[in-house]
């Protein structure tokens, strides 16, 4: 079996989903949405240098789920897919994918970002597996906490581990594709690491390791050897 997995935002996406929804549930009202932006734009600086505490930012990010009805956020969520997601896809982002979908390789999303957010998304991208911070429901209702470890850094090799023994699958080649150098553990464990439109730290680590430094966003990078 050959495995390739991909982040999702700011590498599928042409921003991050996570970011985006606090804002949407900002406009929605559910939140303070001076104070909500605030914070939010604070851990997002902490996630892109690497220095992001997962389970204060999981508090934070997951306590407006609880506030609503889980079919009114049901419904709040399509509106989000058509207003902030669809027009942030990227469609080299789809043409990469494809073309791991043509060789046969299974495909997975593995994201630090909620369940709730991501897997329409998965589904929007035709790629039926996800690993992703499980977001808790108890009665069908969100609970503003996080169920199990956060797919984060380390956490997201935790992650991927169990789900190939829940599936009883063992790749024998494996690619990786990340923008951020909070997925560094993995890649560092994957057959083909790729830094795709990488922050600057992991632009580095790539460099010094000689992996590839790919764009989807850059329309001249159409051949990206894989």
């Amino acid at each position: 079996m050959k495995l390739a997995i991909f982040d999702l935002d700011n590498t599928l996406l042409a921003g991050d989903s996570d970011y985006r929804w606090g804002c949407f549930m900002a406009q929605k009202g559910v939140v303070n949405a001076e104070e909500y932006e605030k914070a939010n734009a604070e851990f997002y600086a902490q996630y892109k240098a690497g220095k992001l505490d997962i389970i204060e930012f999981l508090e934070f990010a997951l306590a407006p789920l609880a506030e609503v009805d889980f079919d009114l956020l049901q419904d709040w969520h399509k509106e989000f897919m058509a207003s902030e997601i669809r027009p942030i896809i990227l469609q080299q982002g789809r043409e990469l994918i494809e073309h791991h979908r043509q060789q046969g390789h299974t495909l997975l999303i593995l994201t630090a970002t909620n369940d709730f957010i991501t897997t329409p998304i998965a589904a929007e991208l035709g790629i039926e597996h996800i690993i992703a911070t499980k977001a808790e429901r108890v009665d069908g209702q969100y609970t503003g906490k996080v169920d199990g470890e956060p797919s984060f850094q380390g956490g997201k090799i935790n992650r991927l581990d169990a789900w190939l023994t829940e599936h009883q699958m063992q790749p024998d080649e494996s690619w990786f594709y990340s923008d951020s150098i909070n997925d560094l553990p993995l890649l560092e464990q994957v057959d083909h690491p790729f830094a795709v439109d990488p922050d600057e730290q992991l632009e580095a680590a790539a460099k010094r390791n000689g992996w590839p430094v790919v764009s989807l966003r850059d329309e001249k990078q159409l051949g990206i050897e894989r």
